[in-house]
């Protein structure tokens, strides 16, 4: 490929990359949305974070079979309680991140 044929490689992934975000903004930045898609809408992080977590909370990674008794899993269940309690993002990292540590020690 030329130097030119780059350019219009990359100007067009730009493009297509750029479009799908700018077009929504676009018509919907002035517009009253109606309250039951704004909270639908609100869902949606939820439903993204879910779906990442999921396959390692619940899955072995090389058979893809459902494994409940992982460490990963284990770890969730205090860590996503002591979000609900307290609220706290950072106070969450540091306790999921020391409680899967001390998990390393005492299930491997």
């Amino acid at each position: 490929m030329s130097f030119p044929d780059y350019l219009f490689l990359f100007a067009g992934m730009g493009l297509v990359t750029y479009l799908p975000r700018w077009l929504p903004l676009f018509f919907l930045a002035r517009r009253d949305l109606p309250k039951w898609l704004v909270e639908w809408l609100s869902l949606i992080p939820v439903a993204i974070l879910c779906s990442l977590l999921a396959p390692i909370l619940f899955t072995d990674q090389a058979s893809r079979s459902l494994e409940i008794g992982k460490p990963e899993f284990l770890v969730a269940i205090p860590t996503l309680l002591f979000a609900v309690k307290t609220k706290s993002l950072g106070g969450t990292v540091l306790i999921g991140m020391g409680l899967y540590w001390i998990s390393g020690f005492l299930l491997s």
